[in-house]
């Protein structure tokens, strides 16, 4: 039976469940979750090393501080115990700079929403852990998300590469989650995964990027993520009067 060429992404491959048993996973979770597991800059091998993730955590308290443009590598080089010429060593500039510390993060980010996808075995399901994992993340970092939210929009060099390569990426994970639902029947066919996907990504980049700006209390952002997947589970479950099968995509 061939698949149809309007046919929804295929399902994301599952990630084998840690060894340990569900108490070790849950302990693993909690721990990310807490801030105990940076996404800011995963661990590095020979290439990077220590030195490289100061320079990537400091340019994270420094942009989130001053801004990027206003932010000089010097403040940088200083912030991270280094000599400014180190800075060069590991990035060409600080666009690089700025650049990588989004890649390390959005790499990280990737692994871990697939780790959490597979613990998961209904869509709805799946679809509130990528909401409320993401937003939890933040909840401890909040120079990180400011840099995330505000900071990368003032790199035009940047926002381009941000929106072929690792974003991709990051959308092509969401649609397929949607596109699942869809064929189980958990979620709503008359919408295209794609644009949902966009959707999600544009819901919780403005409540990431207003929660950084602002003055929320603890545990509010975390709120905000239960709330916004209870709005957008409402809508994207599937109900009798749907169609049978998703839009062709755009």
């Amino acid at each position: 039976m061939h698949r149809r060429a309007d046919a929804p992404p295929p399902r994301p491959a599952r990630v084998p469940r840690p060894a340990g048993g569900a108490g070790e996973g849950r302990r693993a979770r909690a721990a990310v979750e807490h801030g105990l597991v940076s996404v800011a800059v995963g661990a590095r091998g020979p290439r990077g090393g220590d030195k490289r993730d100061r320079i990537l955590k400091a340019a994270v308290k420094v942009f989130a501080r001053k801004g990027f443009y206003a932010s000089r590598v010097s403040e940088i080089a200083r912030a991270a115990g280094v000599a400014d010429g180190t800075i060069y060593l590991y990035f060409k500039s600080k666009d690089e700079l700025l650049t990588s510390l989004f890649e390390d993060r959005i790499a990280r980010l990737l692994t871990l929403l697939r780790e959490e996808c597979a613990r998961y075995d209904t869509a709805p399901d799946r679809v509130r852990r990528l909401v409320e994992f993401q937003l939890g993340l933040l909840e401890g970092e909040r120079d990180l998300a400011e840099v995330i939210t505000v900071n990368l929009r003032q790199s035009s060099r940047l926002l381009k590469q941000y929106a072929t390569r690792r974003f991709a990426e990051y959308l092509d994970l969401m649609a397929a989650v949607i596109a699942d639902g869809q064929r189980s029947g958990e979620l709503r066919g008359d919408v295209s995964p794609r644009i949902m996907a966009r959707v999600i990504f544009g819901g919780l980049d403005g409540v990431a990027m207003t929660w950084a700006l602002g003055n929320a209390e603890t545990g509010s952002l975390r709120r905000a993520a239960s709330q916004f997947a209870d709005v957008l589970l409402d809508g994207l479950r599937a109900t009798p009067n749907a169609a049978a099968l998703p839009p062709q995509e755009p």
